[in-house]
């Protein structure tokens, strides 16, 4: 995943591209960058390696190094960016959170007209660099801006920085945000809306689907008018999402309590304490528990001081231990309980069994397991999601493809284990619980989800979990 904040002002900018990036770093983990302007020395751009060391901490040097009024920053899990670009165009930087899957096809395409690409390490082309190559392959500026956001299958969302201003366009089905804030003398663009809430802005507005905008430091003006038809991912909420980030008036935090809840309503089991993942299964959790009537504890807890980064050093035989060592149990409040425990969703099942063995070791009597989401069926094919990359590691695939012979099994007998109405659901929910090792295991309603997140259901992607587009 990627996320970006960008920031025009009539000051120094640094400071609030500083902190704005940094409050994307839960959507990213690899690279991260700042690109800024300046009128009189032109574009600087700093890019870093994230893995194992918080953006601030890497990118503190640069606080007071990168002069301009106007910048874009980036985390992001895959490539490199912002990146500088010079073109017939003019120079500009761009940042995006995209997931092209016809790359292939139009970097033949490109270079036939003569254009190179660098290779990355893995022997990728950056995908940032392509879209840049796609606006440049048109002679206007904005007619490349939306050639790109047409061209690409999968989705694509942008930020450019330029020396008349920042153009921010959202992908044409608004899988993902882009929202845009204002203070006196400064506009600001992100991904994520709180990003900018402690900086002293002030929510102005979601761009919506295939909008185009370009904004200084007084003013955004549209270029290209939003459609009406979107497809905005429902993951967001259920897990990517922030709990303080709102997308479309709509609170992550606020609708993960509703989805507990209304996973309550349809339960009738008998548990001691409702627990959750950490962290984003804790606001699912407490809705349940507050519409179930079942306390809410926390039997283990996430030690952030010195994991607050996803580590793994090169030591083989440790590797299992090491991936859940920041999850330290309290054993009293284990010790005997039967304990229901909330995650956002169960991808490939292997962390969820070590972590019901972990608390059955500790003295746990029973777990049972109430994912907040419907079984993963298809690997997200919209947006760079690496928990669902390759869906025949699915668990839920896994297991059907075991109740099915072991055969490929076609897309309208994956929807009928998708129906929660049917028996081949229940069979597959039992296959899952029955491997997984826990004492109950039931799934939240696909309409149960859609109505917690409280927009027109067809206004939602839900192909990862029913194989609809």
């Amino acid at each position: 995943m990627s996320g970006f904040f960008g920031v025009a002002s009539n000051e120094e900018c640094a400071f609030d591209l500083f902190f704005g990036t940094d409050y994307h770093s839960h959507l990213g983990t690899r690279r991260a960058g700042l690109a800024v302007y300046d009128e009189k020395t032109g574009f600087s751009k700093a890019i870093h390696k994230i893995e194992n060391t918080p953006f601030r901490t890497k990118f503190e040097k640069e606080l007071n190094g990168l002069p301009g009024t106007m910048g874009i920053g980036c985390i992001s899990d895959y490539e490199a960016q912002p990146i500088l670009v010079r073109s017939h165009h003019g120079t500009f930087a761009i940042a995006t959170v995209s997931k092209i899957n016809n790359a292939e096809e139009l970097i033949v395409n490109i270079l036939k007209e003569g254009t190179h690409f660098f290779e990355m390490s893995t022997g990728e082309i950056n995908a940032t660099e392509l879209v840049a190559a796609l606006i440049n392959s048109k002679s206007n500026f904005i007619e490349g801006i939306k050639y790109a956001l047409e061209a690409i299958d999968g989705s694509l969302s942008m930020l450019i920085l330029t020396p008349k201003g920042i153009y921010a366009a959202r992908d044409k089905m608004g899988r993902t945000p882009i929202i845009l804030g204002k203070k006196d003398g400064a506009r600001c663009a992100c991904f994520e809306s709180h990003s900018f809430l402690n900086l002293e802005y002030e929510y102005d507005r979601d761009l919506g689907p295939g909008e185009i905008v370009v904004f200084d430091k007084d003013k955004a003006r549209t270029l290209v008018d939003p459609d009406k038809n979107m497809k905005m991912c429902t993951f967001l909420w259920v897990y990517y999402g922030y709990p303080s980030a709102t997308y479309e008036n709509q609170n992550v935090e606020l609708v993960r309590y509703r989805c507990g809840a209304n996973m309550a309503k349809r339960d009738n089991v008998k548990a001691d304490v409702v627990a959750a993942v950490p962290d984003s299964g804790i606001a699912h959790a407490m809705g349940y528990s507050h519409e179930s009537g079942i306390p809410f504890s926390r039997p283990f807890v996430k030690y952030t001081p010195t994991w607050s980064r996803s580590f793994m050093p090169t030591i083989q035989t440790k590797r299992n231990l090491i991936a859940h060592m920041k999850l330290i149990p309290v054993h009293a409040l284990i010790k005997d309980k039967s304990l229901l425990l909330v995650d956002d969703s169960i991808v490939r099942g292997t962390q969820l069994r070590e972590t019901t063995e972990f608390l059955y070791s500790s003295g746990a009597k029973e777990v049972h397991i109430r994912p907040a989401c419907p079984p993963l069926l298809f690997g997200c094919k919209y947006l760079n999601f690496s928990r669902s990359r390759s869906e025949m590691e699915l668990i839920a695939r896994v297991v059907i493809k075991e109740l099915e012979g072991g055969k490929d099994v076609p897309l309208e007998v994956l929807q009928e284990y998708a129906n929660p109405d049917t028996e081949k659901y229940e069979r597959m929910v039992e296959g899952i619980r029955q491997k997984l090792n826990f004492t109950s295991l039931r799934f939240n309603r696909l309409d149960d989800m859609l109505d917690a997140v409280g927009i027109p259901t067809e206004n939602l992607c839900t192909y990862c979990w029913d194989g609809k587009e």
